[in-house]
C-alpha cells in the first residue's frame, strides 16, 4: 500500500480507532481489528499485541488472525523473545534476521518455531505512554523485506494507539485502574479461548474458524466478545443461534 491510498486508509483507520473509544467499547476487538490494520498498512505477514501481566510476563492479547502455530509463536514470547527484550528496555526491536544467529542467540527456540512457521524477519515494537510500558506489538515477515524508517514510525503510532485503547485516556494517570483494565484484558482473552474451544467442539471445526464465526456473530449484535464468551462458557447461551462455519466440500465429521 503506497501513496495516497496508505495516508488515506490511514486517515480512515484512525477515525475508527477514535469512533471506538466510548464508554464500556470492546477492547480485545478493537486490538485485533488494529493488529489486521497493522498486517495492511506495513505490508508484513502477520500482527499480534502482548500485554504484561500482574507479573510482567508477556501474554497474547490480540493477532492478525488466530491459526493457531501463530499464536502458538506469539506465547512463545512468555518470558523469552524479541517483544521480551523490547518490553523491558522500552525501546522497539526492528529489522531482526531469524536465520542469524548472532541476532537471535538469547531465544533461540522462538527464533526456530519463527522460521518453521515460515517467517524470516521480526520486528517488536514497544506499547507505551510515556514512561509506562505495558506490552509489545510482534510484527512478521515471510521474506526478508525491511521496515523502512517511515514504517518503523507509523508502527510506533499504531503500539501508541493501542496503547491508548487500552489504558483509556480517562484513566492514564490513575495507576490502580490501569492494572485493573489490563488484568480485565487478560481476564477477557481467556474467557474468549475457552469459548473458541467449545464452539469448535461442538461444530467439529478448527479453533480459527469457531473464532471467525464466534466474532461475527457478536460484532453483528454489537456483543461484547468477553459477555458473550461468558454465556457460552456458562451454558447460559443457546450456541446453535450462531451461524456454524462453513465445512469444505467432503470434509469428513
Amino acid at each position: 500500500m503506497i501513496g495516497m491510498t496508505r495516508e488515506r486508509r490511514l486517515a480512515e483507520i484512525f477515525v475508527e480507532v477514535a469512533d471506538s473509544l466510548v464508554e464500556d467499547f470492546d477492547v480485545i476487538d478493537l486490538l485485533h481489528r488494529l493488529s489486521a490494520r497493522c498486517v495492511e498498512l506495513l505490508d508484513v505477514s502477520a500482527a499480534g499485541i502482548l500485554l504484561a501481566d500482574a507479573h510482567g510476563e508477556l501474554q497474547v492479547i490480540a493477532a492478525s488472525d488466530e491459526h493457531t502455530r501463530l499464536l502458538e509463536l506469539f506465547a512463545l514470547q512468555h518470558d523469552l523473545g524479541p517483544c521480551v527484550e523490547c518490553y523491558r528496555s522500552g525501546t522497539a526491536r526492528t529489522n531482526i534476521d531469524l536465520s542469524r544467529t548472532e541476532t537471535t542467540a538469547g531465544w533461540p527456540r522462538f527464533a526456530a518455531q519463527a522460521r518453521e512457521t515460515g517467517y524470516v524477519t521480526t520486528h517488536a515494537i514497544p506499547l507505551r505512554l510515556r514512561n509506562r510500558v505495558v506490552g509489545a506489538l510482534n510484527l512478521f515477515h515471510t521474506t526478508r523485506d525491511r521496515l523502512g524508517d517511515d514504517d518503523i514510525a507509523l508502527s510506533q503510532a499504531l503500539a501508541d494507539v493501542a496503547t491508548i485503547a487500552i489504558l483509556q485516556q480517562r484513566t492514564l494517570e490513575q495507576s490502580h485502574v490501569e492494572n485493573s483494565q489490563l488484568e480485565t484484558a487478560l481476564t477477557s482473552r481467556i474467557l474468549i479461548e475457552q469459548a473458541k474451544g467449545v464452539l469448535a467442539e461442538r461444530w467439529n471445526t478448527s479453533v480459527d474458524d469457531a473464532f471467525t464465526a464466534f466474532r461475527s456473530y457478536a460484532r453483528s449484535r454489537h456483543l461484547r466478545l468477553s459477555d458473550l464468551a461468558v454465556r457460552i462458557i456458562s451454558g447460559g447461551f443457546d450456541t446453535a443461534a450462531i451461524p456454524a462455519p462453513v465445512r469444505p466440500e467432503g470434509h469428513g465429521g
